[in-house]
């Protein structure tokens, strides 16, 4: 058997593994369950894609991020490896003829969301492949404890009848002792190796920073460190805003969220990972598989929803092991403003309801039907047509998506609605005097019969695949078609996809999954909780708060955030406080009122410091209570 270092070395260029990857490796190579729980930046994804490389057969991935399955498999296949992935919006026909290709086209891996696993047809297909791992990404989804449970999640340990001798690696970043425990747990590994990093980041200075003004400490802070950052924001305005103002005070500064078109995502990724500018302003939908070592500063200019994404988002400063900052910044008014957002936007049961209702209103869905249906959608429109509040509405988008009711794509699209508006043989005609764009039009009347009669929706990525084509080029192939008056179509721009994954139930739906509604809106306020404690609580270590979190015990002050270099002023003010009243007192005896004047101190610190003095015994009180040296 070819050796890991090789499979390492061949495609992905080092040398040696990080710890603890060549020990997770090695656990799954023997055949063993294992679980791996890994700060972000530690490679969780080498250790089973290495270990499936070296066998014989094919790795099943399990993961509920689209967007992180669709980077890995291009990544994988940029480095010549096979490897596909079974996303949302992709119909049963097509589905089989992939799952198809999995099994005769000498794939290594296949990417699939947890939902895919409860579609009995699909399972069934799956028991036929050659499974040689099954890999659990994101693994905290598993854990009702987790801060982002999905109950599909849960169903995946029904592989193990099928796969009795197919190892488990189940993988996180981010998960607590009780989190750990459940995963292992609901999945059923069987006597797991357990291998756990540290969460500490020793070279991160985690830096909580109240100021009344954001713009001008973010300045100052940028000044300070001119090298490649990161600002977090909530929404997407406040990423142009804030790109635009950086810009007015002569930083470079793009931005990126999940609304913007996969060119314009392309182009502004492409400056900041080349340098070109200094800072991306992003939302969380920025993060998911960049790897780039050299981010020195990570700004978060809100409260994050928990200490687990802000430990992730943090953790994207400093890969290269240099020191690096971790910036939150505090307002007087942000913890109101945080419980109004993550608390007051908690939908309930009824709203639940209602809002599921009514999204289904929308599309005109009928009771009973909708199943495997996708529609593009626009949050802002949807919540403007029934008076509902934006926050609000998107969290209880955001919990049926986790449910795997429907499928919320955050993604910029652009429906393409076509029709043929010249007889057939005319577009036979058309092909025969233009033979190169035979596949692509082929591609269009093969998929979608009744074109010729009304305007169809089509998927751009899909003819493409079909056609052997890029996207770019079938494009422009319908822009010729309309140019010649043979096509007639209408692109509009959305900035997300809704798939229903079952069928219409209303109340029925909403029961089923209202049970798990109530457990996480209290997880969400203990976790809100705990960030409120991580800003306020001025009495620990910032480094040390976290790792206790996360159940790290004997843990130490880390020296270099917020709180300890805090102390470490506090300690110099206090020595040279009390220097300077040895300094006095050794001219003549002093009470403490009239040092108090004299130092022009806080009265705090004068009585901190004379303390100290008696304590150590360099000052006595005399009779009259002024001091004088011992």
């Amino acid at each position: 058997m070819i050796k890991a270092e090789e499979i390492l070395k061949k495609y992905w260029g080092f040398d040696e593994f990080r710890t603890p990857q060549k020990e997770i490796i090695n656990a799954v190579l023997s055949g063993s369950d294992s679980f791996g729980l890994m700060p972000t930046g530690g490679g969780k994804s080498i250790c089973f894609q290495v270990p499936a490389l070296m066998k014989d057969g094919i790795g099943l991935v399990i993961s509920p991020l689209i967007a992180l399955m669709k980077d890995q498999v291009e990544n994988l296949s940029k480095r010549d490896i096979k490897a596909l992935a079974l996303t949302g919006g992709i119909s049963s026909d097509e589905t089989i003829t992939l799952l198809d290709n999995c099994l005769f086209g000498n794939y290594k891996f296949l990417y699939l969301s947890p939902e895919r696993l409860e579609q009995d047809w699909v399972l069934e297909k799956i028991k036929n492949l050659p499974l040689n791992l099954i890999a659990i990404d994101e693994a905290h989804c598993v854990s009702q404890w987790g801060h982002d449970f999905r109950p599909s999640y849960l169903k995946i340990n029904r592989l193990k009848e099928f796969f009795p001798n197919v190892p488990f690696l189940a993988v996180t970043a981010s998960a607590t002792q009780r989190v750990k425990k459940d995963i292992i747990e609901q999945l059923k590994l069987e006597k797991p190796a357990v291998f756990q990093k540290s969460f500490a980041r020793e070279n991160i200075a985690y830096m909580v920073i109240e100021t009344e003004d954001k713009l001008h400490k973010i300045e100052q802070i940028l000044k300070k460190n001119p090298e490649s950052s990161i600002i977090y924001v909530r929404n997407r305005k406040s990423c142009f805003d804030v790109s635009n103002q950086l810009q007015q005070l002569g930083f470079k500064a793009t931005f990126y969220h999940g609304g913007l078109a996969m060119k314009e995502k392309a182009k502004n990724m492409d400056s900041w990972m080349n340098e070109k500018v200094q800072v991306m302003v992003a939302t969380n939908a920025f993060g998911m598989g960049i790897d780039k070592a050299n981010v020195k500063t990570i700004i978060h200019i809100q409260l994050p929803e928990n200490i687990e994404n802000y430990y992730q988002e943090a953790g994207r400063a400093g890969r290269n092991g240099e020191k690096s900052y971790a910036a939150l910044l505090v307002g007087p008014s942000d913890v109101i403003a945080a419980r109004g957002q993550f608390i007051a936007g908690l939908p309930d049961k009824e709203f639940l309801k209602i809002v599921y209702i009514k999204l289904c209103n929308y599309f005109q869905i009928a009771y009973g039907e909708g199943i495997n249906e996708q529609f593009p959608f626009n949050l802002n429109h949807f919540c403007s047509h029934y008076n509902f509040p934006i926050i609000k509405t998107y969290s209880g988008l955001q919990f049926l998506d986790r449910q795997g009711i429907i499928s919320f794509t955050q993604e910029y699209s652009e429906k393409i609605n076509l029709q043929f508006i010249i007889e057939s043989k005319e577009v036979i005609r058309y092909i025969s005097l233009n033979p190169s764009e035979e596949e692509i039009i082929l591609a269009f009347l093969r998929t979608y019969p009744g074109i010729y009669e009304y305007q169809t929706a089509v998927n751009l990525s899909l003819v493409a695949r079909k056609s052997n084509n890029s996207e770019e080029q079938v494009e422009q192939v319908l822009n010729r078609l309309k140019e010649k008056g043979i096509v007639d179509y209408i692109a509009k721009n959305n900035d997300a996809m809704i798939t229903f994954n079952e069928v219409r139930e209303d109340e029925r739906t909403i029961n089923r999954v209202s049970k798990y509604l109530e457990k996480q809106n209290d997880l969400k306020k203990e976790q809100i909780e705990d960030v409120f404690q991580y800003v306020s609580n001025h009495e620990i270590c910032k480094s040390r708060f976290i790792l206790e979190y996360f159940g790290e015990k004997n843990t130490t002050n880390c020296g270099i955030c917020s709180y300890c270099i805090s102390k470490k002023e506090k300690n110099n003010n206090s020595n040279q406080l009390s220097q300077l009243i040895l300094n006095k007192i050794s001219e003549k005896p002093y009470s403490s009122r009239e040092l108090e004047k004299i130092m022009d101190c806080k009265e705090q610190e004068l009585i901190f410091a004379l303390q100290e003095l008696l304590d150590e015994e360099k000052i006595i009180i005399l009779p009259n209570n002024k001091y004088t040296k011992a």
